[in-house]
């Protein structure tokens, strides 16, 4: 069992809205696929990031910390729209690659409560993986018992799903070819990351908070810890899915960028 994360940098242009890195996209599809082809037994679940769809859209009406005016709930079902769009769109790569794609979204499944899972109806993704298929999770808005609404990134949804179903792997595929320690310098890379090193390395990390309304970095180094903590022999992969065949490599269980483990 894998998870694989398509970061937003990585499919979209994040300087120009609503906008696909479609030669990417294709090519990152098709690594995918080649992987799958040399191990049919993998188990994978795939999830993307929201990148040009969504987060100005989020950003602009304050979505991840609340929503209970009329304007804003329309501004939570404009930032669903575009996040499903974009998962369509690499299903849609996904699947002329030869993968049996198919995207669940979690706001038809997920309710949160201050910006956690509280409850995932994950049976679903169980009987895609059992019969062979790849569910797409993406970031998506969800209904939220103090929030009323709010933001799931895909780390969230991971780190509830990673508890559930216990990958041996999650890869995270960003533009960054790892966890830099002189952020915005990038002349030193962090190989391995442990939960007893990060109060060492993260004020390193604070520095590379992206425009991202779900967080930058540090955020994401400590939400993948945290999911270290809970299954046990967990290895997680933060790495550059613009080098072609990185994504081969990872997903046939090569380390390379920053690896984060117990």
């Amino acid at each position: 069992m894998q998870f694989l994360k398509l970061g937003g940098s990585l499919i979209t242009e994040k300087t120009q809205v609503r906008t696909l890195r479609e030669a990417v996209l294709q090519r990152v599809a098709g690594e995918i696929a080649s992987a799958y082809q040399k191990n049919p037994a993998m188990k994978l679940v795939i999830g993307n990031g929201a990148g040009s769809f969504g987060h100005t859209t989020a950003k602009k009406f304050r979505t991840r910390q609340g929503v209970h005016t009329a304007e804003e709930w329309r501004g939570f079902a404009e930032v669903w729209w575009e996040a499903a769009s974009l998962s369509n769109f690499v299903a849609a790569h996904l699947k002329q690659a030869g993968l049996p794609a198919l995207v669940v979204h979690p706001s038809s499944s997920v309710i949160a409560a201050d910006g956690q899972v509280k409850s995932w109806d994950i049976a679903p993704i169980q009987a895609a993986l059992q019969a062979g298929l790849v569910p797409v999770i993406h970031g998506d808005v969800i209904f939220d018992e103090v929030r009323g609404g709010t933001i799931l990134s895909t780390e969230d949804l991971f780190g509830y799903l990673g508890s559930q179903l216990h990958p041996g792997r999650v890869l995270l595929a960003g533009l960054e070819a790892g966890v830099w320690a002189d952020y915005p310098t990038c002349s030193r890379m962090l190989t391995l990351i442990t939960p007893a090193s990060l109060a060492e390395i993260s004020p390193a990390l604070s520095g590379s908070q992206a425009d991202d309304v779900t967080g930058g970095m540090l955020n994401k180094v400590q939400q993948s810890l945290d999911l270290i903590r809970q299954v046990p022999g967990l290895q997680v992969l933060i790495f550059s899915g613009e080098q072609p065949g990185n994504i081969v490599r990872t997903l046939s269980g090569e380390n390379i960028g920053t690896l984060l483990r117990s």
